[in-house]
């Protein structure tokens, strides 16, 4: 049913078609394409929030043979975003059931929320995390700086998306999280801290490097 059929006529909703074939384009003309979001439709018509990286495809000899685009299901990420912003009374339920690592911190920067995802992941229990400095607890050195200033900016009200943020869990194990920093408020407006909502891209990253190597 696709094999041999146009991507963007076919299989792209009109408002999006020009945005994807300029991203296809650039990578047909050797410039990837990384963490581009638009929507697909499946057949049977519900919507899917893709996170997609267009990496040119190459021949024996570095031509450009086509593109290899690897996506991200990230539906759920913004599902979530979108009922924290509704109904700010169910976040905590949200954030603790949610299928995506999500953390909080206050003001002072200090952990008020870590949900199960997240402690399977990085094998940090809740009760081990509450009360810490999340930055200083658990960013590596490296990037310490660059997770600060996001947490910062989000405690002024300019919120940040896809940012990406290495962690190593408590074994040693190495993740590739893409991030969305969101300013967090009181029922009358008034900033309280910052929610992270992270994706999981390690294998993603994986994949797109070895499509990079073989291509």
């Amino acid at each position: 049913e696709t094999i041999g059929k146009h991507l963007v006529s076919n299989f792209i909703t009109e408002e999006f078609r020009d945005s994807v074939q300029s991203v296809l384009e650039a990578a047909l003309s050797g410039k990837d394409t990384a963490n581009f979001e638009f929507p697909l439709f499946t057949k049977h018509g519900k919507r899917k929030e893709i996170l997609l990286n267009a990496t040119a495809r190459r021949g024996p000899d570095g031509e450009v043979t086509g593109v290899i685009g690897v996506g991200q299901d990230i539906t759920r990420i913004r599902e979530i975003t979108s009922e924290q912003e509704r109904n700010a009374d169910d976040l905590a339920r949200l954030i603790d059931t949610a299928n995506a690592p999500i953390f909080g911190v206050d003001l002072q920067g200090m952990v008020t929320e870590w949900n199960r995802k997240a402690a399977d992941m990085l094998g940090y229990t809740k009760e081990e995390t509450i009360g810490k400095a999340f930055v200083q607890n658990f960013i590596q050195p490296e990037d310490k700086t660059s997770v600060e200033e996001v947490v910062q900016r989000a405690m002024t009200g300019c919120e940040t998306a896809n940012f990406t943020l290495p962690l190593v869990s408590k074994l040693g194990k190495s993740y590739t999280v893409l991030l969305n920093a969101t300013t967090r408020r009181d029922a009358k407006g008034k900033i309280t801290g910052v929610v992270g909502v992270g994706q999981d891209i390690t294998e993603l990253n994986q994949v797109m490097a070895e499509s990079k190597r073989v291509a």
